[in-house]
């Protein structure tokens, strides 16, 4: 049976409860993961106790080198530096065609030690051709003596016909006066006595010329001679030049010269470096130039050995001037953009050879540089000093040479000299 009732909605709504909408919200979403339980206090204390070590650690450092700054000697220390060294060339002195190479870059080589050989056959034309100009020269001189005593016996016979032309002419003039000779005998007599009298004058003149090329010289010191000599030392020089030694000991680079080529005087053909005399030129700023002296030792690491080698030189001497100075096109600050920038100026340091011959350095090698200043007792400018790197050879025959000379001299004198 169907209840057709009023319902009475006002106490029904009473008695429904509210619905809250976080609750649903919770039914919904999925309960959250409960909190991590707190660390263990024993790890957070070794935590504690590592970051006090290190800090401890930090500040020990700190400390120690505080006091290493405080108490090391004051130094300049820079990294823009090279290593130099002297590049010896090799030139040719003369010309020729190359006929053998006897060393290649990378080589050592001694000083001496053979490394080019050009045709030496038009120079030993001209060496032969000087001996014989030289025996000449000796011949004529021998010449030169042998008329002067020619001349010596012309003039005794000259005057020994000049006194039988003046007895001759006295003899006749006094029988003229007897009229024993005619006139015309004794006008021959007296042209006998002017003729003898003028080969006498001419026998002297020979004389005085022959003696004018040997007068107040020997053989030794006659001009004929020594330009001879001159002459075959030339020669001697040229035949030399065909053979190109090394002017120092050092490595070969730089190489120029192929096998057949014609090379004409003063062409460069390869260069010598000698390793065991380089230096190296550090670039300080201006600023750091206040305490530099000449003699100051100097420590230097080369980069290519790292911190593991450690070269020991000493300051040879500050540059005249920075390298804008000496620059192509130096700057002209006179302008009213001016900007002021520090100027840097080569310091040159001498290394030791001992230790450069231990660890070879190479030319052009970045290098890091410190100088001790501790010690300002030297002067700012490096005294007169020899250049390094040793000193073209200068080849002038040799003994070889004079030995020969003196037995061509010998051979040309003849037995009777």
């Amino acid at each position: 049976m169907t209840d057709n009732s009023p319902v009475d909605w006002k106490n029904r709504a009473e008695t429904v409860e509210p619905i809250d909408p976080r609750e649903e919200i919770e039914d919904v979403m999925p309960q959250s993961a409960p909190p991590a339980p707190p660390p263990p206090p024993a790890k957070s204390r070794a935590r504690r106790i590592g970051f006090l070590i290190l800090g401890a650690v930090i500040l020990i450092g700190a400390i120690i080198y505080g006091v290493m700054e405080l108490t090391a000697p004051p130094s300049e220390e820079t990294d823009d530096a090279y290593v130099g060294g002297n590049i010896v060339a090799v030139t040719a002195r003369d010309g020729g065609t190359v006929l053998a190479l006897h060393a290649d870059n990378t080589q050592a080589v001694t000083q001496g030690q053979p490394l080019i050989d050009l045709d030496p056959a038009t120079t030993d034309v001209q060496l032969a051709a000087a001996e014989a100009a030289l025996g000449r020269a000796v011949r004529a001189v021998r010449s030169n003596t042998a008329q002067v005593d020619e001349a010596g016996a012309e003039i005794a016979q000259a005057q020994a016909d000049l006194s039988k032309a003046l007895n001759d002419y006295a003899r006749r003039r006094g029988a003229a006066a007897d009229g024993a000779v005619s006139g015309e005998e004794l006008s021959h007599a007296a042209d006998a006595v002017t003729t003898a009298r003028a080969a006498l004058n001419l026998a002297r003149a020979k004389q005085a010329q022959a003696a004018s090329t040997v007068a107040g010289t020997t053989l030794a010191n006659n001009p004929q001679v020594l330009a001879a000599i001159a002459d075959l030392r030339q020669a001697a020089i040229n035949s030399s030049h065909m053979r190109i030694t090394a002017p120092v000991s050092g490595v070969i680079a730089q190489r120029t010269v192929q096998l057949g080529q014609k090379v004409a005087a003063g062409t460069p053909l390869m260069a010598v470096v000698p390793l065991d005399s380089l230096w190296v030129d550090a670039n300080f700023r201006e600023t750091q130039l206040q305490h530099l002296r000449v003699g100051q030792p100097a420590v230097i690491h080369a980069d290519v050995y790292g911190k593991d080698v450690t070269f020991h030189g000493k300051v040879l001497g500050l540059g005249a001037g920075s390298g804008n100075a000496f620059s192509l096109l130096p700057p002209q600050n006179a302008s009213g953009n001016w900007i002021k920038i520090v100027q840097r100026v080569p310091v040159r340091i001498a290394l030791d050879p001992k230790e450069l011959r231990q660890h070879p350095l190479r030319v052009g090698l970045s290098v890091n540089a410190e100088v001790d200043t501790s010690n300002r007792s030297g002067p700012l400018v490096a005294g007169a000093a020899p250049p390094a790197g040793g000193v073209q050879q200068s080849l002038d025959g040799g003994p070889e040479v004079e030995a020969r000379i003196r037995r061509i001299i010998a051979e040309n004198l003849g037995r009777g000299r």
